[in-house]
Formats: structure tokens, C-alpha cells, sequence
């Protein structure tokens, strides 16, 4: 039966270290793009739990995923985020991990706000993003997002709920839960979109999103089919996080993309 070895390195970035951890199966297939997941607004390497070492095994390729600054076991920041992040994370962040593991092709897979960070990268590096898996993706400011971010506020708001934060982003977590809540619902990123990085994407493309995810509706994976070409599918009874949610039938679903994908 085949197995999967993890590998944690620290690479250096503009502004300190970012943690990385890679998955690679004992029996690869013969297809050697690595797969990169990209983290939601709260999450990091640790919170995607043992999907990567799922879909490593799914797909028979190596898995990566990183701790952007600021999340996780990566370095603090020192700053906030501006209404560009998204973009500059995939010519910052991502840039670094690419640079320090030499991958001159990749698969870019992100989840929520790392959705768009995956378009980003799919856009900023067209020759060597060879597909795209966007998972509960935003692709613009919409309603029910920020009523969903509101919510959560809400809720942070009450006594112990940052502890839950701390467990994966240690001192960081108040900072993490600012640059998610306070950057979403400023009045300068009312306006923002990915029209301009979906329009750019020329690798195969595909969204996946659920029917109930409070954090945004099917019109995001819908622009991405319009404007980048992108197979959308849209899980049943499902809410932001599929790979949480639906394991078997996100992995399933991607594996057989990406046979005939890249």
C-alpha cells in the first residue's frame, strides 16, 4: 500500500521566514507537477489536516503548502494588509516558496481568500502554472461574504473564541484575525476583483464551491467559468469548506481532473 513522507523547510522571504511542508508519495505517478495548496484567511499548513497527504495519494503527486507571513509557524508581520494582497501575495509570498524549491511548473490549489491567491499566481505565471483548482474561491467583494465576515466577528468577539486561533498561529492570532476582518470589510476593498487576473489564466482551470457556503454564492466559481474557462463544480448541501466537508468527493473530483488537466 502506498505511503506518503512529509518534509517541513523554512524558506527565507521579503519579510522574514515562511514555513513549508511537502508531501510526496512512495509511488509517484507519472506525473511530476506538484500540486501547491494555498490557505484560507485564518488557516495555515496544519489546518488542512490530512487533506494534502489525501490528495498526494489521490493524485500521485507531491503536495505542497506553506504559511503565508504572519500565519501559522511562518514569520510575524509587521504590517497590514492593503486591498492588493491577494494579487501581491502570489509575486511575494508564493514567489519566495517558489524560488527557494526551484518549481519551474506547479498546480495552484487554494482555498477561500487563497482561492484568489491561486488565480493570481495562475496569472502572474502563465508558463509554468500548469492548472488551476479553485475551492469556495472569492473573486470579488460580495454581500454575503462580508455579512458572513461580520458574523464571524461577532462570534471572535466572545470570550475564548481567540484561543481556538492561538492553538495553529500561536502569539500571531489576533493579528491574523485583524488582517482577515478588518481588510475584507474596509471601504477600500469594496471595489476589489480578480476580473483582470481571471481574464489572464491560460492553464485548465477548475472551481469548486458548495451550494451553501455562507462565505460566498455560486456566482464566484460562475465568473470563473466566464472569464477564465474553468469546469465549475458545485457541491450539494455543502458549506465553505468541501475538502472538510465532502473528502472523498473533492478528491475523487480533482484526481480525475487533473489526469487529463496537466
Amino acid at each position: 500500500m502506498s505511503s506518503v513522507q512529509s518534509q517541513d523547510v523554512f524558506v527565507p522571504a521579503a519579510g522574514g521566514q515562511l514555513f513549508v511542508r511537502r508531501w510526496t508519495p512512495d509511488a509517484p505517478g507519472a506525473n511530476d507537477v506538484p500540486l501547491v495548496l494555498m490557505h484560507d484567511s485564518l488557516g495555515c499548513v496544519e489546518l488542512w489536516r490530512d487533506f494534502p497527504q489525501q490528495l498526494a495519494l489521490a493524485t500521485g503527486r507531491a503536495v505542497i503548502a506553506y504559511d503565508r507571513l504572519g500565519f501559522g509557524r511562518s514569520d510575524p508581520h509587521s504590517g497590514t494588509l492593503g486591498p492588493d494582497f491577494v494579487v501581491r501575495e502570489a509575486i511575494e509570498g508564493f514567489r519566495a516558496v517558489r524560488e527557494a524549491l526551484d518549481l519551474e511548473r506547479f498546480a495552484a490549489f487554494g482555498h477561500s481568500v487563497g482561492g484568489g491567491m491561486a488565480i493570481a499566481s495562475a496569472a502572474a505565471y502563465p508558463q509554468s502554472c500548469r492548472a488551476l483548482v479553485t475551492e469556495s474561491a472569492q473573486v470579488f467583494a460580495e454581500d454575503r461574504t462580508l455579512e458572513g465576515i461580520r458574523q464571524a466577528r461577532e462570534s471572535f468577539a466572545q470570550p475564548g473564541q481567540l484561543d481556538r486561533l492561538k492553538k495553529y498561529h500561536g502569539e500571531k492570532a489576533a493579528w491574523v484575525l485583524g488582517a482577515w476582518i478588518d481588510t475584507w470589510l474596509s471601504p477600500d476593498f469594496a471595489d476589489w476583483t480578480l476580473d483582470a487576473q481571471l481574464a489572464q489564466v491560460t492553464c485548465p482551470a477548475l472551481a469548486l464551491h458548495g451550494d451553501n457556503d455562507e462565505y460566498g454564492s455560486t456566482v464566484h466559481a460562475e465568473r470563473i467559468a466566464q472569464l477564465a474557462g474553468a469546469k465549475t463544480v458545485i457541491f450539494k448541501q455543502c458549506g465553505h469548506v468541501p475538502h472538510r466537508e465532502l473528502p472523498g468527493q473533492v478528491l475523487e473530483t480533482v484526481a480525475a481532473w487533473l489526469k487529463t488537466a496537466a
